[in-house]
């Protein structure tokens, strides 16, 4: 296993179970750093990511909790400080996604969208930067959506979540870089991960010769956007957004 940009660094990937939190935790421990597997009731392909990236000669855990519960979050990060020391990276990638018009839309659903995928950034940043601050030093990377650069029919509450993980990104990168704390987000376009093929109105070969690319994002190729971010290269990236998106946001 190759060890290079994050030797002796610790990163927090959550929704790391699948997809492209699988990927971006594979990639990171890759380049030496101790990755901490976010799942949420997916032990046994978190256990996969871990066995993987250990088999490899890394090191690697999974920790179950739900990214919109603060107690849960809080305890989360402790166990992989106790585990692995201080977080000094954190990739905020968890997220669901659910479809319905306007009218149908329930304020449950709303909610239910909006604690996962906008709230769950929120309290897992929280969490994390107080330690980065003290130590001068931290990379977080927040996963949006070109979704929420164009918008999408029947996803109303979804592209608002995203777009205000683009906002959080921006006010909290004018916040943490005195203290040393680089935050900056991706939008990935389309991408083949389980959140994609489980919905054939959009997973079909029609959708993907629309994309300029001529192909699905995979999850490796975003890993590699998140890398880029969370390393020293990027010193000066400060709430930027990166969308690797096959050409369809131009």
């Amino acid at each position: 296993m190759t060890r290079s940009r994050f030797t002796g660094q610790v990163a927090l990937v959550t929704g790391a179970a699948t997809g492209i939190g699988a990927a971006t935790a594979r990639a990171l421990a890759a380049e030496g750093a101790a990755v901490l597997v976010n799942h949420w009731r997916t032990p046994e392909a978190a256990r996969a990511v871990v066995d993987e990236i250990t088999a490899g000669g890394g090191r690697a855990l999974a920790i179950e909790a739900n990214v919109a519960d603060a107690d849960a979050v809080t305890a989360m990060v402790r166990s992989a400080e106790e585990s692995f020391g201080p977080v000094s990276i954190l990739v905020n990638n968890a997220g669901i996604i659910s479809r319905a018009e306007l009218t149908e839309l329930t304020e449950d659903e709303w909610d239910r969208v909006l604690n996962v995928n906008l709230k769950g950034v929120y309290l897992c940043c929280r969490a994390v930067a107080p330690g980065m601050i003290a130590r001068g030093a931290g990379r977080i990377v927040n996963i949006s959506s070109d979704l929420a650069l164009t918008g999408e029919a029947r996803l109303i509450h979804y592209c608002a979540a995203k777009g205000g993980v683009i906002s959080l990104t921006r006010a909290l990168a004018r916040e943490l870089i005195p203290h040393g704390v680089n935050v900056n987000a991706i939008a990935p376009g389309m991408t083949e991960t389980p959140m994609l093929t489980a919905n054939p109105i959009t997973y079909n070969p029609e959708r993907e010769r629309s994309i300029p690319a001529g192909r699905w994002g995979t999850p490796q190729d975003i890993a590699a956007s998140v890398c880029f971010l969370a390393s020293a290269e990027a010193d000066y990236y400060v709430g930027a957004l990166l969308s690797p998106n096959g050409g369809i946001v131009m």
